[in-house]
């Protein structure tokens, strides 16, 4: 019985781009992967500071990483949880609301970025 991609490209097992083998016979070597190197957080440094806002507001401000090497939306998450405060990413920088130094920088040497400030 004949199926419905019958005499279609569907119809023959999946094969290589590069050398047009079936998958399971290919021996071309692997895609080299899309994703940039990042670097190490041992050599990168996080410098924080304290900025007063209007009406009085504290922040915490992390800069000095920059994006391309670092997941920024997830350490932000990560910092926030650890100091129960809430905050944005603005750019490359990173903004935690209150006076957050005491608590940030143990929690930074602890992923390995080194801290300044």
């Amino acid at each position: 019985m004949a199926g419905m991609l019958a005499g279609t490209i569907f119809d023959r097992p999946p094969h290589c781009e590069r050398c047009d083998l079936p998958e399971e016979q290919c021996e071309c070597p692997p895609p080299a992967s899309e994703k940039p190197s990042r670097l190490p957080p041992a050599m990168q440094t996080a410098r924080l500071s304290i900025e007063k806002r209007k009406r009085g507001k504290t922040v915490t401000l992390i800069q000095g990483l920059a994006a391309a090497d670092n997941d920024l939306q997830e350490l932000l998450k990560k910092l926030k949880s650890h100091c129960g405060a809430g905050g944005c990413l603005q750019d490359e920088t990173m903004e935690i609301q209150g006076n957050q130094l005491e608590r940030l920088k143990p929690e930074l040497k602890k992923i390995g970025f080194r801290v300044k400030g």
